[in-house]
């Protein structure tokens, strides 16, 4: 049995059994990686995968454990060469980093520039999605950028909050909510059509949750994963838009009237979510303190490694990070 049976065995779990997209992922020919199952298949004595033909189908019920342990393994493989990295002062590879739009767009930019001019043999490979997807992005990731309305994300990993932000509402300069002079309440708002992140339409979402609070129905009269889209629908006229501040570029955004969202509309949060047992690099490491420079270095990397337990201090708001 080796690494890399167990690294095509788990590529094949991935890819929906799907032989050919499997040998893609592992930079492996088709005719290798069957072979190689096959041979980790006659050293165990039965088979992973339940089969059709020559197409696989799903996971065998013994495969089922085999899987799970290769991933622990092939983890721990990658913390060693992680560590081992480290300790020799090598200062290169490749970053993965899965992230909202919101943080890749208008977040991370500096970041990261700053990061790559400091290690110029790193490259960074962002995975912009939803909430859902960074978190399912994990298993690979070094680590997953998401945000939530205060309360810590239900993610199976370290959450490290990095910094506090609020919604804002952006409105052509027609709009009535344009010259309110303050922010609406939720039953003003309530009376415009709003275009909001895809999230918003949840039931357990923070803006239902609120809404839901007041009495009052919020008009989604359309939701977008991207805040340029965002921005777009409501240069149309289609409604009111409803994203996070950092989204909003007073230069850009010249055209548009930038109001105060309703006061009921709790902060946010944006967290880093490492996963747990995860071995940063050192370049890793300076980027998530990159986004979080209140914490202390050395306290970051002992929490990380399990040898202090997590004692973080108050997020600061985004402005800070300017």
């Amino acid at each position: 049995m080796t690494l890399t049976q167990l690294r095509y065995l788990v590529a094949i779990a991935d890819s929906g059994f799907n032989i050919t997209q499997a040998a893609e992922k592992v930079h492996a020919t088709q005719p290798g990686l069957s072979k190689q199952l096959k041979q980790l298949e006659d050293e165990l004595g039965f088979q992973l995968f339940l089969r059709r033909g020559r197409s696989l189908e799903g996971v065998a019920p013994a495969g089922v454990k085999v899987i799970e342990h290769a991933r622990r393994i092939l983890a721990e493989a990658a913390n060693i060469r992680s560590y081992a990295a480290n300790e020799r002062g090598e200062f290169r590879g490749r970053l993965l980093l899965a992230t909202t739009h919101t943080q890749a767009r208008y977040v991370l930019p500096s970041v990261i520039a700053t990061l790559t001019r400091r290690y110029p043999q790193v490259s960074v490979d962002l995975f912009a999605a939803g909430d859902a997807e960074v978190l399912e992005k994990l298993a690979e990731a070094d680590f997953g950028l998401i945000s939530t309305a205060g309360s810590e994300p239900a993610a199976n990993g370290m959450s490290v909050p990095l910094f506090r932000w609020q919604r804002v509402l952006l409105v052509q300069k027609t709009h009535p909510l344009a010259n309110l002079g303050r922010a609406p309440s939720l039953v003003e708002l309530a009376r415009y059509p709003l275009i909001s992140y895809e999230s918003s339409t949840l039931p357990e979402s923070s803006l239902q949750r609120a809404f839901a609070a007041a009495g009052v129905t919020p008009q989604i009269a359309m939701t977008a994963r991207d805040a340029n889209l965002i921005k777009t629908y409501v240069r149309t006229g289609l409604g009111a838009g409803l994203l996070a501040e950092m989204a909003v570029n007073v230069r850009e955004d010249d055209d548009l009237r930038v109001v105060p969202a309703p006061p009921e509309l709790p902060e946010c949060i944006t967290w880093a979510i490492v996963p747990r047992g995860r071995v940063l690099r050192e370049y890793a490491l300076e980027l998530l303190q990159g986004l979080a420079p209140q914490i202390d270095r050395q306290d970051l990397r002992r929490i990380l490694e399990g040898n202090q337990l997590p004692s973080w201090p108050q997020p600061p708001r985004w402005q800070a990070q300017d």
